[in-house]
């Protein structure tokens, strides 16, 4: 079976190795270079417990699943590629601002006081208190759309780059260099996934900084959550993120967001304002109507989508590169919730 893969996210890349594994020839076309969109862009959080808490249950046990699959994705795909993805469970802080709200978390889990929350991450400012999920993890994600491009590379498949899918004529996609004639087509394009095929899908922009430490200085080791930020350690830089903005495709950088995150993280932790901004920078993330992925036949014959993933596109990767795989594949079930022919 042939696929032409429209978009080399996390998405597109993952569904197409696992495609590749099945002995599918595979072409992924992308406009830029690959993982370098809204994965790039990510923080890599898979955090279940953080990201769902008002999820639909078809979502929540979407995310459940690919939670699972997570530790055996990282090592399959570290051994495939022979590239690290910085795949780490180190738990999460959920903040409460005070009693009440601690209170009010206590049903979800673990809750800590005061003094548990100091003893995992000391540098916090008089915290109320904490919701804790041991098994809360990251995952490098620059490093993660790298090693996915390594292991279709090496799996057979092709990837090319700044080639981008302009128009689809039945089974062949057109790009401005020709067109790629397949026996199915996924369009997993992201926010731009719209642009291509009658798919509801609209870019929602978020921006990230990344503040880097005084020497001496010491990175939290649990992801932490407050405030309306979120703080995640990655190698010797601190991640804070994110603003939600509806802008259309603009991803220019702002100082207003770098300002409120930076307000933000400093009321968290009063030290950071030692800490440099070290980068910036915008993603776009996918976001349909109802809010939940598209997942399933497109509005052409022989299309498939995965697109709509909007916050949580890292998380759900390895549980929808082999949905959507087997659906290609003519051995899946589209899962009602996510079926993209719901706004028809």
């Amino acid at each position: 079976m042939k696929v032409v893969i429209i978009g080399a996210g996390v998405a597109g890349l993952a569904i197409g190795w696992r495609l590749l594994q099945a002995d599918c020839s595979v072409i992924i076309l992308d406009r830029a270079q690959p993982g370098r969109g809204a994965t790039s862009a990510a923080a890599g959080m898979l955090a279940v417990t953080a990201e769902m808490e008002d999820a639909p249950e078809a979502e929540r046990r979407l995310a459940l699943a690919s939670d699972v699959l997570w530790p055996s994705f990282a090592a399959e795909l570290e051994q495939a590629s022979g590239q690290s993805i910085g795949y780490r469970r180190d738990g999460a802080l959920m903040l409460a601002a005070d009693a009440a709200e601690l209170e009010a978390l206590r049903p979800r889990g673990t809750v800590l006081d005061s003094a548990g929350v100091a003893a995992l991450a000391p540098m916090l400012a008089n915290p109320a208190g904490a919701l804790w999920t041991a098994d809360e993890g990251h995952v490098d994600n620059r490093a993660l759309g790298a090693a996915l491009a390594v292991a279709v590379l090496k799996a057979g498949g092709k990837i090319l780059p700044g080639e981008a899918a302009v128009r689809m004529d039945g089974h062949t996609v057109l790009t401005p260099y020709g067109g790629y004639t397949a026996d199915a087509v996924l369009l997993a394009a992201g926010a731009w996934s719209g642009l291509l095929a009658k798919v509801p899908v609209i870019p929602v922009k978020g921006e990230i900084i990344a503040l880097a430490p005084p020497p001496g200085a010491v990175l939290p080791k649990p992801m932490i959550w407050g405030n309306g930020v979120y703080l995640v350690p990655r190698g010797d830089r601190l991640l804070v993120g994110a603003t939600v903005q509806d802008a259309g495709f603009d991803t220019n950088i702002t100082d207003a967001a770098r300002r409120h995150l930076r307000s933000r993280a400093e009321s968290l932790i009063p030290s950071l304002q030692d800490w440099t901004v070290a980068e910036q920078w915008a993603g776009l993330r996918p976001k349909s109507p109802d809010g939940l992925p598209l997942l399933g036949p497109g509005p052409l014959p022989d299309l498939f989508v995965a697109s709509g993933q909007y916050r949580n596109g890292i998380l759900f990767a390895p549980a929808i590169a082999r949905m959507m795989a087997d659906m290609i594949m003519g051995q899946g079930a589209v899962i009602p919730e996510f079926d993209p022919r719901r706004f028809a």
